[in-house]
């Protein structure tokens, strides 16, 4: 199955299933933010519910905001042609539900949060690197200094690892 098969069959759910997929992370975090009261998110069975529903709208809406970033930069593709539910809606029920949860918890009392976020870091690096060297043609001329060059790669590649550190550590290493 290719990612355009599978957009092609996400799109083709029915759209209360979707929309229900995406609206109840964020009713839920509000409802857990509720049921345990102010200051005890990062309790034993709470911190588990939070890292769960953290990936259930993280992994989805890395994925969509991948595509809606490949669709409009890469293949130059009208995003009104596009489903919205499908490229736009796991994005909002990210932000949402991680805005709500750190109201709730702090990030770091939640177990795999940093990896999720080193997650998202190496994919945002990887991304702006592969726009950059799209865009300017790069392997072409690159119009500068060799000097600012080697900056713009060092700091790339500093962002690269930070974020891969932070997505494959280890529990004891802290």
């Amino acid at each position: 199955m290719t990612a355009r098969e599978f957009l092609n069959w996400a799109s083709n759910l029915p759209v209360w299933a979707i929309t229900l997929f995406f609206i109840m992370p964020p009713v839920l975090s509000i409802l857990m933010g509720k049921l345990h009261g102010k200051g005890r998110g990062s309790d034993s069975p709470w911190k588990f519910i939070y890292s769960t529903v953290i990936y259930w709208v993280c992994i989805p809406g890395i994925f969509s905001a991948l595509i809606t970033l490949y669709t409009l930069f890469f293949t130059g593709e009208n995003l009104l042609d596009q489903n919205i539910l499908i490229y736009v809606l796991p994005v909002i029920s990210m932000a949402i539900t991680l805005i709500i949860i750190s109201g709730n918890v702090a990030f770091d009392n939640i177990p795999g949060f940093d990896r999720i976020y080193g997650l998202m870091a190496v994919i945002a690096v990887v991304f702006i690197f592969l726009l950059a060297v799209h865009k300017t043609r790069l392997w072409m001329v690159f119009g500068s200094s060799i000097f600012i060059l080697a900056i713009i790669v060092i700091i790339l590649i500093a962002l690269l690892e930070k974020g891969a550190m932070m997505l494959f550590k280890g529990r004891d290493k802290k």
